[in-house]
């Protein structure tokens, strides 16, 4: 799986949906009619060397994506809590929640992708903790599937 470059991430299309304003920070419209984007997203999620464990940060259901036993952690900025990178919301919601480096989060953002955590504007967690908006689907499944590959590799050190 690639990471997105900063040239390629193309526009969302729609207006972004709606979102609460602090935590729990929720996604309220706009999620998938059914599981296949999620099925999908889950897929291609799979290629990454991660372990999947519930959220230590997120509500009940929410799955994580950690660096594998034995990775280093190397910038605190890239992760939520410990080795946790991205957490993927239970139904109805479908969002994700994930740390991208500063130019990706901006990027990801002014493209409609995500918007910044209220938790990162007030400076309390990483200032690329992002909201990613549930993919509605294949299309955007793959598309948020290598924003997660890039919070992956900012969490692992291999880009900043």
């Amino acid at each position: 799986m690639s990471r997105p470059s900063l040239s390629d991430l193309p526009p969302r299309r729609g207006p972004r949906p709606t979102t609460t304003p602090t935590n729990p920070h929720t996604q309220l419209d706009q999620q998938p009619g059914d599981h296949y984007p999620r099925q999908r997203l889950m897929a291609e999620l799979a290629a990454l060397d991660v372990v999947w464990t519930e959220s230590m940060i997120s509500v009940p259901g929410a799955e994580a994506l950690t660096l594998s036993r034995g990775a280093v952690a190397r910038d605190p900025d890239a992760f939520m809590i410990g080795t946790e990178f991205a957490h993927l919301h239970p139904a109805p919601d479908h969002s994700l929640h994930m740390v991208l480096p500063p130019k990706a989060a901006r990027a990801a953002i002014e493209a409609g992708w995500a918007e910044q955590h209220p938790m990162a504007r007030l400076g309390v967690v990483s200032p690329g903790a992002v909201m990613v908006y549930a993919p509605r689907d294949a299309r955007e499944a793959d598309i948020v599937a290598k924003l997660v590959a890039t919070s992956y590799a900012y969490a692992g050190g291999t880009l900043s």
